[in-house]
């Protein structure tokens, strides 16, 4: 019996001493409290760190207000703690939380709870001192009034966006203008040369008709890229000797602009003859006949040639008046020598 009891003691001993090892173990979790500025004014922010270290598998829970940590203090954002192993296979746990005070005090901040399973471990306690604005009240002629709101001195640079902005909207309105009116007088949106390498309409005109008859390019079975080239040409020429934008107009639209600045019907009829058969050509796939081809070469140059003529006719009006006027000065200087 009294071996018996002495086996006993020693178990519970030794129970006892593993508990205790336990425990000694369960409080292995330490947390640390620090604050950047324990001296604020009313309304300042100050960071207070917190630093928990246990063991890598341990699975703890910090305990942080959410928005009041104290009676006077506010939190008013807690980061994302960091995690980090260090030595010993130790986990450190990084956390900043911002508080803030608007009333003047000394202020004990409570501790920060950690739970660790069964057990609850406190951090250290840390002070901060919230102190306010320093207020003369016995001298109240000091107190000044609200001062105005200040005028910033004029600086030109400081409206040169808006200068920019109405240069900007005037010359894009006076540009739509321009576009506007000259597509409504059917004329090229952008000023065309008359005068092409040293010739004039007429000249230009009548070399380009002459390299497309000398290709024979409709004998080649090559039609639609014939009246192309045709009526690209008397396009130009239309261009130049009437001022319109012939390149960008059907041939409805050139037809008419003829008919009312041309008084020769024929130069009417001939243009009209080549821009139907030639639409017929492109558009429809017709294949004219040899004689229609000649044709349309025959019309071209007659085209040309009539719109010409109305060109000389002026100018040997203004010659002639130009020679009987130096005739009759000749005249006056004979009878008064």
């Amino acid at each position: 019996m009294h071996k018996i009891g002495k086996k006993s003691i020693l178990f519970l001993v030794l129970f006892h001493i593993l508990l205790l090892g336990e425990r000694i173990f369960a409080q292995n979790t330490l947390i640390d409290v620090k604050i950047d500025s324990a001296a604020i004014l009313i309304g300042e922010q100050t960071l207070m760190h917190l630093t928990v270290t246990t063991d890598k598998d341990r699975n703890i829970q910090i305990m942080i207000p959410g928005d009041t940590l104290m009676d006077g203090v506010e939190v008013l954002t807690i980061n994302k703690p960091d995690s980090s192993i260090i030595e010993n296979n130790r986990l450190l746990i990084k956390q900043d939380v911002q508080i803030t005070s608007f009333d003047s005090s000394l202020y004990l901040l409570p501790p920060v709870k950690v739970i660790d399973g069964m057990d609850t471990i406190y951090s250290n306690q840390v002070a901060l001192k919230v102190s306010t604005f320093n207020v003369k009240t016995d001298t109240p002629d000091e107190f000044y009034d609200i001062k105005n709101i200040w005028k910033p001195p004029f600086v030109l640079a400081d409206y040169y966006p808006i200068i920019f902005g109405i240069l900007i909207v005037l010359f894009l309105i006076c540009v739509a203008g321009y576009v506007i009116r000259r597509i409504q007088s059917h004329k090229p949106i952008l000023p065309l040369d008359k005068i092409e390498s040293g010739l004039s309409p007429y000249e230009q005109a009548i070399r380009e008709l002459d390299w497309i008859k000398q290709q024979k390019i409709w004998q080649q079975g090559r039609s639609k890229e014939y009246y192309t080239l045709m009526t690209d040409t008397l396009r130009k020429y239309i261009v130049n000797r009437f001022g319109i934008n012939a390149m960008e107009m059907t041939s409805n639209e050139i037809l008419l602009i003829i008919r009312r600045e041309n008084e020769a019907d024929s130069a009417y009829e001939n243009l009209k003859q080549i821009l139907r058969l030639a639409d017929f050509v492109k558009f429809a796939k017709l294949n004219p006949l040899p004689d229609e081809n000649n044709l349309s070469m025959m019309n071209a140059y007659l085209f040309v040639n009539q719109t010409r003529q109305l060109e000389l006719i002026t100018s040997e009006i203004e010659v002639e008046e130009a020679e009987a006027e130096k005739a009759n000065h000749s005249t006056l200087i004979q009878k008064n020598p």
